[in-house]
């Protein structure tokens, strides 16, 4: 604690330009060891960087793992859509090992849409398709069509 005062006292002085009363030497100030730098013992101190070191590879893998499921998310919506691959994606696959899947709440949306388009492509969900369509719109648009067709037949036939 008188080491604490003494330096916050001494730093204040020093900023107000009247010398502090002294140098002290760099080598007093902070210690070479770092371990006696942190408060620690050598065996507290190398364990706590053992710690460390352990609690970095567990977040660096954590970090892979997510990485690789967003990759295997963009590799599914790629195949759904068939765009391009990506050897990024692949890569980091490749990187976490096989273990990799989509998380549980991925699986259940990819799932609700796989269903919803089953349900599109079928019968009934054609069927359902024709109630929502509004066959007005299909009515001029095909007698549209009807008198284009007629107009470049005219134009062609001699006879009409």
């Amino acid at each position: 604690m008188a080491f604490l005062m003494k330096s916050m006292l001494s730093n204040q002085v020093k900023n107000l330009g009247l010398g502090g009363g002294g140098e002290e030497s760099k080598e007093e100030s902070t210690p070479s060891d770092p371990a006696a730098a942190a408060g620690m013992t050598r065996e507290e101190y190398e364990e706590y960087q053992k710690q460390m070191v352990e609690e970095k590879m567990e977040r660096d893998a954590a970090f892979a793992q997510k990485k690789a499921e967003r990759a295997v998310l963009r590799v599914h919506l790629r195949e759904k859509y068939r765009l391009p691959k990506s050897e990024l994606d692949e890569n980091q696959i490749q990187m976490a090992g096989d273990d990799v899947g989509l998380p549980e709440d991925l699986q259940k949306m990819v799932a609700e849409d796989q269903e919803e388009e089953e349900d599109k492509d079928s019968i009934l969900g054609q069927l359902q398709n024709i109630q929502n369509m509004d066959m007005d719109a299909i009515k001029e648009k095909a007698q549209a069509t009807f008198s284009e067709m007629k107009q470049a037949a005219e134009q062609k036939c001699s006879v009409m």
